[in-house]
């Protein structure tokens, strides 16, 4: 199992109808196969997500968030990890609107 704690990461792509950007920071904190992650930046002033680590990697996610309009967001999300040459993680995301328009995406994180 990868091992997130106290990893960060930040989008380096994202869908449009993302509302994180390249200022979207996510600190995430792990304890066995639970993780949890603060996050702000850009269009997002406070967010936190809580989601499961398999044995693989893969995070299944459940996540909340305000955004600058005030809106309070949710979602769901399934993020797979790559171990990229200099060792370093990269999420790739799938994920979904569960407020909103409901409408999906993916995104692309790379750990700093």
């Amino acid at each position: 199992m990868i091992n997130y704690h106290n990893k960060k990461f930040k989008p380096i792509s994202s869908s449009e109808n993302s509302e994180t950007t390249s200022e979207t920071i996510f600190l995430y904190k792990q304890h066995q196969n639970i993780l949890t992650s603060n996050y702000t930046g850009g269009n997002i002033i406070k967010g936190h997500l809580i989601g499961l680590v398999d044995d693989d990697g893969t995070i299944h996610i459940r996540y909340h968030q305000i955004n600058k309009n005030g809106d309070l967001m949710t979602g769901i999300c399934v993020s797979k990890p790559e171990i990229t040459s200099n060792g370093k993680i990269k999420l790739y995301e799938s994920w979904e609107w569960t407020s909103g328009d409901k409408s999906k995406g993916h995104s692309v994180l790379e750990e700093l």
